[in-house]
């Protein structure tokens, strides 16, 4: 009976596997995102609603993150980005903070492993925050997994902990500040040095070569779950001209019927947005 049962839900993944990449193949004539960032929105939420332990809500909302990751690569989307810890989650209980930090070093650990959805697909992965924050295991996690993915080139998955935009922006203002003072340095010390009024000494793409998301273009797409339409401090910089997504379910609960509208809609608006940019 097990084995009966075991061959049937074989065959239903792999009919259902199959309409998905139908689906895509189609999907695939219009233009497909180059870049989509999630805002994980409604895992505590979701664990209140169904009176599970703590934590709980965060690893159902693990499997939700698989399943968009798989589906954004299946259709051909290079970059993704995932809001995973705000600086701003410091602020929550101490038990909160451990068991989340306990949650990312085990699921960056699952990230490492030979049969992870980063090695199938030939992902890099990039870690971008103030990975100074972070406690010494989880930081030294993230930095073996940049390390490890270093070769991989087919696609980016970014994950944002220790982030706010806030603290991007001045982080790369200050590191903008910091090279522009060690240039004219070097220059006064060879006598080469001179100032000219008409010429910035901070350019725009100074400012953005040293943002911590530099790596990535803007995103075409911002999905927040749970009905909210706040960015929450992410990613402002970038999302001048995104289209923000905002489904009613909570994260551990979107799936592919979200992602499916959201492509569409994103394919609908196109030319929309390409126009908004070229204004700028």
């Amino acid at each position: 009976m097990e084995r009966v049962t075991g061959r049937l839900i074989q065959m239903y993944d792999s009919i259902v596997n199959f309409l998905r990449k139908c689906i895509f193949y189609v999907l695939s004539v219009g233009p497909i995102p180059n870049h989509i960032a999630f805002i994980m929105d409604g895992n505590r939420r979701y664990t209140k609603r169904w009176n599970l332990m703590q934590g709980a809500g965060h690893k159902v909302g693990y499997s939700a993150l698989m399943s968009m990751l798989k589906y954004c690569y299946e259709l051909g989307v290079r970059y993704v980005t995932i809001y995973a810890f705000s600086i701003d989650n410091f602020k929550r209980t101490p038990e909160e903070v451990q068991s989340l930090m306990d949650l990312m070093l085990d699921k960056i650990e699952e990230l490492l492993k030979d049969e992870s959805i980063v090695n199938r697909y030939g992902i890099r992965v990039y870690f971008s925050g103030n990975l100074k924050l972070l406690n010494e295991p989880v930081r030294l996690a993230a930095e073996r997994a940049m390390l490890a993915t270093a070769k991989n080139s087919k696609a980016v998955l970014s994950i944002c902990v220790a982030y706010t935009s806030t603290n991007e922006i001045l982080h790369a203002v200050q590191e903008s500040c910091e090279e522009k003072w060690d240039e004219i340095t070097l220059l006064n010390s060879s006598g080469g040095y001179e100032p000219d009024e008409n010429v910035n000494l901070i350019e725009l793409t100074d400012i953005e070569n040293h943002m911590y998301m530099a790596f990535a273009p803007d995103p075409d797409i911002i999905i927040r779950t749970s009905g909210e339409t706040r960015l929450s401090n992410f990613l402002l910089w970038q999302s001048a001209n995104s289209y923000l997504y905002s489904p009613s379910v909570l994260w551990p609960e979107i799936g592919f019927r979200q992602f499916l509208w959201v492509i569409l809609n994103f394919q609908r608006i196109r030319v929309y947005l390409d126009k908004k940019r070229k204004q700028l």
